[in-house]
């Protein structure tokens, strides 16, 4: 059977826990100012793109209403 560890003080592991993340923070790769702005023009032609679809959507949807209730 293998023996326990040993437990760590809390404040220990506290420690341990930002020296973790400063190295994971370290690790971290940003994007060029290039690539933000070409994702953030493909997410606003997306998002154009799909309100332009559910406004047709909902145009022809309330046009069949209308036809079938005769009003």
């Amino acid at each position: 059977m293998a023996e326990k560890a040993e437990k760590q003080s809390f404040f220990a592991r506290i420690g341990k826990f930002f020296r973790d993340q400063k190295s994971e923070v370290k690790k971290i790769v940003w994007p060029s100012k290039k690539q933000v702005l070409n994702n953030t023009a493909i997410v606003l032609a997306a998002v154009a793109l799909f309100a332009v679809a559910v406004g047709i959507f909902d145009w022809a949807l309330g046009l069949v209403i209308k036809l079938l209730l005769g009003a």
